[in-house]
């Protein structure tokens, strides 16, 4: 089992994580979610011990650990990867490599696994010739070739398509179900959390949260009349919350995952609806929570 344990984390003397223990347990699927700076990806490089905590332990096996041992049981794919120079096959090949293994069974793990994540005809092609879903799904599937006991993915569908990461999220399902491996995932895709994680937990301020809110919004709550409905934006959208409370805020909104509109295109003129436009959607106030 890895885990952080009375964990106080600083950046230039502000405290950007504090957590008396995050577990993640041998064959489980954890998601992540929270807003930017939340925490998310000072948590999983923690975990993956490429920094050492400010305050507090991590342990592997109930057993504090640091350096570099370690580290060949746990691998971590960054938001932006960094591939090697050289093709993608010479990528997903080096890792297999420095552990000793034979040619032919490096053939075999490198076709297998370029298959699971649908990157095959990426495998003689180079750094410069890829998108950024692509270097993902490469550096995604560079990792799980030389089989890690517990993988740390930070945001790994964010420049994907949908099809892209259905094929990512289903090569991480078939890995797990082939062999007992831990992966811990931090992303923005809610829908995607929900769908393949056994366990999603929530970050907010470096703190774990008590709640796991569809859609969190940090605001500073005006001061108004009891009962009057406040407004507050958050970047282009302007939310109104009947509450009572004042200054700093985080509401959360329950409308779900993925919001689908089917309008006629009559109606998409007559709105002025346009690709990348901006839009309006409205929801009950009792949807929305402030803490």
């Amino acid at each position: 089992m890895l885990e952080l344990v009375g964990v106080r984390h600083r950046y230039d003397g502000r405290v950007v994580l504090d957590i008396e223990r995050f577990a993640v347990t041998p064959g489980s699927g954890i998601a992540i979610v929270g807003p930017n700076g939340s925490g998310k990806s000072t948590l999983l490089r923690l975990l993956a011990l490429l920094e050492r905590p400010s305050e507090g332990e991590v342990r592997l096996d109930g057993v504090a650990v640091a350096g570099a041992a370690p580290r060949r049981r746990i691998t971590l794919v960054e938001q932006r990867p960094m591939l090697l120079r050289g093709t993608v096959r010479e990528n997903l090949e080096f890792g297999l490599r420095l552990r000793g293994i034979r040619r032919t069974e490096v053939n075999r793990k490198v076709e297998t696994v370029a298959a699971r994540l649908g990157i095959t005809p990426l495998l003689q092609r180079r750094r410069h010739e890829l998108s950024d879903g692509e270097v993902q799904r490469v550096a995604v599937a560079r990792a799980l070739a030389v089989e890690p006991d517990v993988l740390l993915l930070d945001e790994p569908a964010s420049s994907a398509d949908r099809a892209a990461a259905q094929t990512l999220f289903r090569a991480l399902a078939e890995e797990r179900a082939r062999r007992p491996l831990t992966v811990c995932l931090a992303s923005h895709q809610l829908e995607d959390a929900y769908r393949w994680a056994d366990d999603v937990r929530a970050l907010a301020e470096g703190r774990l949260s008590p709640v796991t809110p569809e859609n969190l919004f940090r605001v500073e709550l005006p001061s108004s009349g009891s009962g009057d409905l406040k407004h507050v934006c958050v970047g282009t959208i302007e939310i109104a919350a009947a509450t009572d409370k004042t200054g700093p805020a985080i509401l959360t909104a329950d409308v779900g995952v993925e919001l689908v509109a089917v309008v006629t295109e009559e109606a998409a003129r007559d709105l002025g609806l346009t690709p990348g436009g901006p839009g309006v959607f409205s929801f009950k106030a009792s949807a929305v929570r402030v803490f």
